[in-house]
């Protein structure tokens, strides 16, 4: 699978599935999600899958020294979701040996299975004096040796 950026996978992928509902204040005046929170429904399928590989979330990056702002977002609609419906977002962990974090994401209907949204994220690492990481961090190299990835 190659993706829209260009990263081609390699290696074990590590996932994680978070399940949703859909909340009155994340719908429009037409009872359909607003376009926006499809990018906070990855980012709760991020939260969830620092929680699930501990090691890699956001408190856990900041206390080795880093933040990893998103440096890349794409989101593809397939069709809206509707208040109280319910959904899971899975989150995929794509391996690379640059200094980056990789995720691609699908979100889908509880009810059917349905696809109703996919993605992608891409992080990088800045330490704490502001600066680009040009090479991984080697708390990130020890948490990919510790879930076996490259």
């Amino acid at each position: 699978m190659k993706r829209k950026s260009g990263i081609i996978p390699s290696g074990p992928m590590l996932s994680h599935t978070t399940p949703l509902r859909v909340r009155f204040s994340e719908v429009d005046s037409m009872c359909v999600v607003w376009h926006g929170e499809y990018v906070r429904y990855f980012e709760d399928g991020r939260e969830a899958f620092g929680e699930r590989y501990p090691g890699l979330s956001y408190l856990d990056i900041y206390a080795s020294g880093y933040t990893a702002p998103i440096v890349e977002l794409h989101v593809d609609y397939r069709r809206p979701l509707h208040i109280a419906e319910r959904a899971t977002v899975e989150t995929r962990y794509i391996p690379t040996e640059a200094a980056k974090i990789c995720f691609e994401y699908t979100i889908r209907s509880a009810a059917d299975g349905e696809e109703v949204a996919s993605g992608y994220s891409t992080q990088v690492f800045v330490n704490a004096a502001g600066e680009l990481e040009l090479t991984a961090p080697e708390f990130f190299n020890a948490w990919k040796r510790k879930w076996n990835i490259g």
